[in-house]
């Protein structure tokens, strides 16, 4: 996969014999987007013209409403990475702005695609709506297109019984804490990364220290806190298993601390501070438990490490 980055006024020459392109912003990359993408490829090959898929690199509503605070799924980087596994030909990173913002439909699908980006066919999902206010659907589209030779197509829907396939389905997963279900939606395990900072030690002392996470991409969504979830861990270019508690930390504290996320990571030895780690979420292990003394704690630290190494094992 090829990324080209442009704006509104550009025109790659490559382009210029023609793609077969869709668009969005595809958070998440998870399987009712590949399943587009299938389709995309499919027309794509059918035609004889490279596959396209044109988004963006800020959420458009963070452009229109600057105090919107997105909930991705992924970051820009990840999302690429994600795409580049889809086995389409380009990724067309488009810059919104607020003058872009402007273009109804119509001027989007005959100004951007067709006379700049040169879109021969354009692929809509099932769902998705573009141009000012959102104002038009498909059927606009589709008399749009022809205006400009642009054959313009509806996506089927991936449909699967009792299972909505949708970014949004993903993130209530997740704020859930049913990582694993969450995973089975994405074709891939949710993942954190961020850099280790000083903590208060405590897990050190008590036979279980943890690399305490400041998440890079603060736009992305936390899996639900207060819970005690089975990881793997990437340091130092290894893979570790581990498991890792995200909360207030209600054991041996007041429940006035702020949001910790901090991973014991087994079989590891070494210092990571100032380093970049990545935690892969695998599974649900349990809530949050109030203990008053320490004993009782690693009791249940050593019950938790027990059940991780299970879960992690299957």
């Amino acid at each position: 996969m090829k990324t080209l980055f442009v704006n509104e006024l550009q025109s790659p020459d490559e382009l210029k014999s023609g793609i077969v392109a869709t668009i969005g912003f595809f958070d998440g990359v998870h399987l009712g987007h590949r399943f587009l993408i299938e389709q995309l490829k499919d027309v794509a090959q059918k035609a004889g013209l490279p596959s396209a898929v044109i988004t963006f690199y800020i959420h458009p509503r963070k452009v229109l409403h600057t105090d919107y605070v997105p909930e991705l799924l992924t970051s820009f980087e990840e999302k690429l990475y994600q795409l580049s596994t889809t086995g389409i030909d380009y990724c067309i990173v488009i810059d919104f702005t607020r003058t872009l913002s402007e273009y109804s439909a119509k001027s989007f699908i005959q100004e951007i695609l067709s006379n700049h980006l040169h879109v021969k066919s354009l692929l809509i999902g099932y769902d998705h709506r573009f141009g000012k206010d959102r104002a038009d659907g498909f059927d606009e589209y589709k008399k749009y297109g022809e205006t400009v030779g642009m054959e313009v197509l509806l996506a089927s829907q991936l449909t699967e019984e009792k299972v909505h396939h949708s970014s949004t389905a993903v993130r209530k997963m997740l704020k859930e804490g049913r990582v694993k279900d969450a995973a089975q939606l994405l074709s891939y395990n949710y993942k954190l990364k961020g850099v280790v900072v000083h903590g208060n030690n405590v897990g050190e002392e008590i036979g279980f220290p943890t690399a305490n996470i400041d998440v890079f991409d603060k736009g992305k969504i936390l899996p639900k806190a207060g819970c005690v979830y089975a990881v793997r861990v990437k340091a130092e270019k290894n893979i570790y298993n581990g498991m890792l508690y995200m909360g207030s930390r209600p054991t041996l504290f007041s429940n006035t601390e702020e949001l910790r996320i901090e991973v014991n990571i087994f079989d590891f030895s070494g210092n990571l501070y100032g380093k970049t780690i990545e935690v892969e979420f695998i599974d649900y292990l349990r809530g949050d438990i109030k203990f008053n003394q320490k004993s009782d704690l690693i009791k249940q630290l050593e019950k938790d490490k027990e059940n991780a190494l299970k879960v992690l094992a299957e």
